[in-house]
C-alpha cells in the first residue's frame, strides 16, 4: 500500500459540450503537471445545460459521445488514472443517465457507475429540480481496484444516503469519490459535513471535486472541492472559483482509522420500527 497523489478539478461547465471539454483538459493537465497520479473532475464535466430537455439535445450514446474519447485518449497520453465525475449518456429517446468513467492510464474504461438517487427537490430559496424527467437511476453500487487498493463510486445527490457507502466501505473500498454540482444553498448548510460524515464514518478518504459558480440556466453551484481523511481532516479544499487542487493519499491511513474505531465490522441486524 503505497502512498500517492491526488488531484481533484474544480470546474464552472457550460451548456457548450466542445467548449467543456477544452476547458476540463486543460485542468487535468494543469493536475498532471503537479504530479497527480489519480484526477477526479466533478458531476456534468462536459454539460450544464439551461434544462433537462437541453441536456438530452447535447447528449449522446456512449459510444458515439466524443468527450469520453477524448478524455481516454488524454488519459493514455498522460498516463493517469482519471475519473470523469459524470457526462449526460443518452440511453433513451427521453432520458440520459448521470455518468461516471474510471479510465486506466491505457485509456481503458475499467468501470462505470450510474447516479442511483435522482435530485428532486423544491428549496427554500424558489429553486426547483426535477432530475428524474430526464435522467435514468441507476440500481447498481460499483467499486474498482486501483493499484493503490479499491476506489468507491458515487455522485452528488447519493452522499445523503449513508448505506451506500457502507455498502462500498464494506466491499474493501478505501477511496470513496463524490463528484458533484451541489447548489450553492445547499453546499453552504451541508457540503462540508456531509463529506467529512462519508470519511469518519466509513474510515476512508473521500475525494469530492465539485462544480462553482454561475452556469448557464443562472443556477448557482457551490465549489468548494475538498480532499478529506479518513479521520476527517480536510487535507484540502477549493473556493468558489475554477481550479485544481491536490493531496498526497497514504492509504495506511484508512487502515490505521478502521482499526482505532472497527465500526465497518459491528453492524448488527435489527428490527425496524
Amino acid at each position: 500500500m503505497t502512498a500517492f497523489r491526488i488531484a481533484c478539478v474544480q470546474l464552472r461547465s457550460t451548456d457548450d459540450v466542445a467548449e467543456n471539454v477544452q476547458l476540463a483538459s486543460s485542468r487535468i493537465r494543469e493536475a498532471h503537471a503537479k504530479g497527480a497520479q489519480f484526477i477526479a473532475t466533478p458531476e456534468n464535466t462536459t454539460l450544464m445545460a439551461s434544462d433537462g430537455g437541453a441536456k438530452l439535445e447535447r447528449s449522446f450514446r456512449e459510444e458515439d459521445d466524443f468527450a469520453l474519447l477524448a478524455f481516454r485518449t488524454l488519459a493514455a497520453e498522460l498516463g493517469v488514472w482519471l475519473l470523469i465525475g459524470s457526462l449526460a449518456i443518452k440511453v433513451s429517446d427521453s432520458k440520459t443517465a448521470n455518468r461516471s468513467f474510471l479510465i486506466n492510464p491505457k485509456g481503458d474504461v475499467v468501470a462505470r457507475y450510474d447516479k442511483i438517487h435522482l435530485f428532486d427537490v423544491d428549496l427554500p430559496s424558489g429553486e426547483q429540480y426535477r432530475e428524474s424527467n430526464t435522467v435514468a437511476g441507476g440500481h447498481r453500487a460499483v467499486t474498482a481496484d486501483l493499484p493503490w487498493g479499491r476506489v468507491g463510486l458515487s455522485i452528488c445527490y447519493d452522499v445523503r444516503f449513508p448505506h451506500l457507502y457502507r455498502a462500498l466501505a464494506q466491499s474493501g473500498a478505501f477511496l470513496l469519490v463524490v463528484p458533484s454540482a451541489f447548489t450553492e444553498t445547499t453546499g453552504r448548510a451541508h457540503w462540508h459535513v456531509l463529506m467529512r460524515a462519508r470519511a469518519i464514518e466509513n474510515g476512508a478518504f473521500v475525494i469530492a471535486p465539485a462544480q462553482g459558480g454561475t452556469h448557464a440556466n443562472g443556477r448557482k453551484t457551490y465549489g468548494h472541492s475538498l480532499i478529506v481523511a479518513p479521520w476527517g481532516e480536510v487535507l484540502a479544499e477549493a473556493d468558489a472559483e475554477p481550479g485544481v487542487i491536490v493531496a498526497d493519499i497514504d492509504p495506511t491511513w484508512s487502515v490505521d482509522a478502521r482499526a482505532r474505531v472497527p465500526n465497518l465490522r459491528h453492524d448488527r441486524p435489527f428490527e425496524a420500527p
